[in-house]
């Protein structure tokens, strides 16, 4: 059995103080380190309950607040038509810069952890599942999940809807992960195949899912939450961070 413990870290970045949550095993020793973003949403229960199972498989899970420059920490939108609006504005409030050097903030915080091994992966949902994208950049991520990744596909994630996500994949040199619901509106099949064909034009290591499940096919809440799917995805993500940050790269 793996107890968890729950902490928070105030990190300073560029743009203010950002609540960081941690979660990790409670057993002494030294574990890898993950940067797990979350929805547009924050740290919400389902992003609580989803880190934890992440770091009862032998884990230090780092969750930012992706809003701190806007919201008082500690704050969770609600997943209503309001808290969806709110979250959508803030998206592309924030410039792609500061969710980059937020990102480079955790990173850099992780490894300086005495019960860091040292190896780091990122995993996101939704917008979150684009920021790991643009984590996996970071020559020091070794693997990266992206559930439905929003925005990749248009460039439009931050202020004034444009990013470079899609140019600067070329800078990614560990493993990706990505999985998408095929009933999910927003990323339509063309938005997936132009994120796909940009990947193998790249030959980036690549693990590509697609399942028949809507958008937060993911999320243990609401009408969309598809516990089959959710688990057997997960499954293979335990197996896909064991083996690139635990393990390291078995020989061919």
């Amino acid at each position: 059995m793996v107890i968890i413990n729950n902490e928070h870290v105030d990190l300073e970045t560029p743009s203010g103080v950002m609540r960081t949550h941690i979660v990790r095993p409670a057993a002494a020793g030294k574990y890898p380190g993950l940067i797990f973003f979350s929805e547009i949403f924050q740290i919400t229960a389902p992003i609580r309950r989803t880190a934890a199972m992440l770091a009862g498989h032998g884990y230090i899970v780092a969750m930012p607040e992706v809003y701190h420059e806007f919201e008082p920490a500690g704050t969770i939108l609600a997943y209503d038509q309001a808290g969806s609006d709110r979250g959508n504005y803030l998206k592309t409030a924030k410039s792609v810069a500061a969710y980059d050097a937020d990102t480079r903030a955790i990173l850099d915080y992780l490894k300086m952890r005495p019960d860091c091994t040292g190896k780091l992966g990122a995993m996101g949902i939704c917008m979150g599942g684009h920021l790991a994208f643009r984590a996996a950049m970071e020559p020091d991520v070794a693997g990266t999940v992206c559930f439905y990744g929003t925005d990749i596909h248009s460039g439009t994630l931050g202020e004034g809807k444009h990013d470079d996500s899609m140019a600067r994949a070329a800078e990614i040199t560990g493993e990706l992960f990505m999985a998408w619901g095929r009933q999910d509106p927003h990323v339509p099949t063309e938005g997936r195949m132009k994120i796909l064909a940009r990947l193998n034009e790249l030959n980036i290591r690549l693990n590509w899912h697609e399942v028949n499940g809507a958008h937060a096919f993911l999320r243990d809440e609401g009408v969309r939450y598809d516990p089959e799917l959710a688990h057997s995805l997960m499954s293979l993500v335990y197996d896909f961070f064991h083996r690139k940050l635990a393990q390291g790269d078995l020989p061919v």
